[in-house]
């Protein structure tokens, strides 16, 4: 497969390390990792998609001793097509013990803007241990019928950006379902590959990314009854995965790697 970073141009590569360090200097921030989150990592860009930059960072110890929490995300406004948006440590530790599916897709991005901290090593070894797979499931599930609500059952053209929002979190599930112990890939492409489908089914799925790589984000495509089948039918199959009993294990080995990591 293709390595996705090196279709990020250097130029767009050089001015995100940019604004990441003016966001560092100005917030006083330590940013832990930085990845694209939109459709250029999902494996599926559009000519005009957005850089969607989303990064973890963490504060000085005594900023998480105020008695008063203070904001716990970092956003600028999009400038040139590049969207940042970020995560304090905390509230995505937070997230990670609610099995927030968003934390693992940044995990998994095949798209990273700085090399990892090496505590991002360990913040992964976690999000492996408890994974919940029905959970995610259940989030996939939701986001697909979101995105599916207005068209799946009608019939008519759709944008085919629309398309994708919905056929990638049906693929994640299938992929949940074959491998319960793994969390899904974002990337369309490994998640296809994973997925154990037809020969028919993947050629649509090529087609499709295809026409959307022609392709404005809001360009109509014409429907393919093969992927609204498959759709429709992994979108009602997230309870098939197994429950996770809850563990308070994880919570603790979550406060310990967090209080190692502002005290450092």
């Amino acid at each position: 497969m293709t390595d996705l970073n090196t279709a990020i141009p250097s130029a767009i590569r050089q001015e995100i390390e940019r604004r990441l360090s003016a966001i560092e200097a100005e917030e006083g921030v330590r940013v832990l990792m930085a990845v694209e989150s939109g459709s250029r990592a999902w494996g599926f860009p559009s000519p005009d998609s957005d850089y969607d930059v989303r990064f973890i960072y963490v504060r000085p110890r005594d900023w998480y001793l105020s008695l008063s929490p203070g904001r716990d995300v970092i956003e600028r406004p999009i400038v040139d097509e590049i969207d940042l948006n970020g995560w304090d440590i905390r509230k995505a530790f937070g997230l990670l013990l609610k099995s927030n599916a968003v934390v693992s897709e940044w995990i998994e991005s095949p798209i990273r803007y700085r090399p990892d901290d090496p505590f991002v090593a360990r913040f992964t070894a976690l999000a492996d241990a408890m994974l919940d797979a029905r959970a995610l499931a259940h989030h996939y599930a939701r986001l697909g019928r979101t995105a599916a609500d207005r068209w799946l059952d009608d019939g008519g053209d759709v944008p085919v950006k629309k398309y994708f929002y919905a056929l990638r979190p049906a693929l994640a599930i299938r992929v949940l379902r074959l491998h319960p112990d793994r969390r899904p890939p974002m990337n369309l492409q490994v998640l296809v590959a994973l997925a154990d489908l037809p020969a028919e089914t993947e050629a649509a799925i090529n087609d499709l990314v295809a026409a959307k790589a022609r392709t404005n984000e809001r360009s109509n495509g014409t429907r393919v009854p093969l992927l609204d089948a498959l759709i429709a039918d992994e979108l009602s199959r997230a309870a098939e995965l197994a429950v996770r009993a809850p563990s308070q294990q994880w919570a603790a080995r979550a406060n310990d790697l967090f209080l190692e990591l502002v005290n450092q």
